[in-house]
């Protein structure tokens, strides 16, 4: 039964990657400029305020505190995929982040093609200024400006 479940669990998995990516199942199809995520799309934004309010919980310790709202989007820089030397497109992302807490802070985002689970999907990376304990994107989030 556990094995069954388990192979049940990755069908389900890949299946909710195909639907989210709009149907492309392999990231050896790159998108174009015009199909690749752009930094205000919701499926992306969603992962990111779903991914810090787990963040603040488990990392910093303050259950309460969640992204309420992002403002002021706006793409700084995209690395389309090229075929000789890029195989990933990258869009690099910026906004401020109001917390639940009533201050606002700048978050920086990178979305890369064709790098989610087990490479369905897209991946989203973030930083939000004064949360990156660990200096996993360098000070201030150098890493994803």
């Amino acid at each position: 039964m556990h094995r069954f479940a388990a192979l049940a669990l990755v069908a389900f998995a890949a299946v909710a990657g195909i639907v989210a990516h709009g149907g492309r199942a392999s990231a050896e199809e790159p998108l174009s400029n015009e199909e690749a995520r752009a930094c205000d799309d919701p499926l992306m934004l969603a992962a990111i305020t779903d991914r810090f309010r787990h963040q603040a919980f488990v990392v910093h310790h303050l259950p309460n505190l969640r992204i309420s709202q992002l403002r002021g989007i706006h793409e700084h820089r995209y690395l389309p995929y090229r075929e000789d030397n890029r195989p990933i497109a990258r869009r690099y992302c910026g906004a401020t982040a109001d917390l639940s807490d009533g201050r606002s802070r700048t978050i920086w985002y990178l979305i890369e093609d064709g790098l989610g689970f087990a490479g369905l999907g897209d991946n989203v990376e973030f930083c939000v200024s004064g949360f990156d304990r660990w200096n996993v994107y360098n000070g201030r989030c150098r890493i994803l400006r």
